[in-house]
């Protein structure tokens, strides 16, 4: 299995992560059965993202590839439901249990919308799952997480929120006989005008000759 495009900014840098992408054997996306979760075993959650809204899969098999697709807005998700049960989740996967995210009756009491709101990074973590399937890179050898040039939290998630992730190619370059990559991708709360999270990654890909 071929990671996807994105999968760096989980720190997923195992050449052998596991990334399921959607199978494009017609115009139209192929049969139902086609469209597979994206996951990657360094995930800590598994997510129904389907393909980009438009099932448009891009490919990459080279440099050029990439750089053909500088500015180019990759990929649209469908929409993903935040739920209490995953933000409990991601609190004992990190350890995070402050109040806000975890306590449900006092957030009801205190919250501004008596609600409890996901962890920032959780919408971060987000980001390989919800785009798994913008990008397929073919011929490729290994990729690893070079790093996150920024991150920003714009709008909280509250509990119950759907959220979807919008990415684009920023910049493809050459570097030590492999492809950087940069991209940003935003997470998108549904009936908010500001997203909830944009990040600007960085990952290498390194193709076989």
């Amino acid at each position: 299995m071929r990671p996807s495009l994105f999968d760096t900014v989980s720190g997923i840098d195992d050449p052998a992560v596991e990334g399921m992408h959607c199978k494009v054997t017609n115009p139209a996306c192929g049969k139902k059965g086609d469209r597979i979760l994206a996951a990657a075993r360094a995930n800590v959650y598994s997510l129904a993202a389907w393909a980009s809204r438009d099932c448009q899969l891009h490919v990459i098999s080279s440099i050029e590839d990439a750089k053909s697709l500088e500015g180019v807005e990759v990929g649209l998700s469908d929409w993903v439901v935040i739920d209490q049960n995953r933000i409990d989740q991601f609190a004992e996967a990190t350890g995070d249990y402050q109040w806000i995210h975890v306590d449900t009756e006092r957030a009801a009491a205190e919250m501004p919308a008596g609600k409890t709101i996901a962890h920032g990074y959780l919408t971060l973590a987000l980001i390989p799952s919800l785009t798994g399937n913008f990008v397929e890179m073919e011929n490729l050898a290994r990729a690893i997480n070079f790093g996150v040039n920024k991150v920003r939290f714009y709008t909280p998630v509250q509990v119950g929120d759907r959220v979807r992730a919008r990415a684009t190619v920023l910049q493809a370059r050459r570097r030590a006989g492999a492809l950087l990559l940069t991209s940003e991708t935003r997470i998108e709360v549904e009936n908010e005008r500001k997203p909830a999270c944009v990040a600007e990654t960085l990952g290498m890909y390194f193709f076989d000759e």
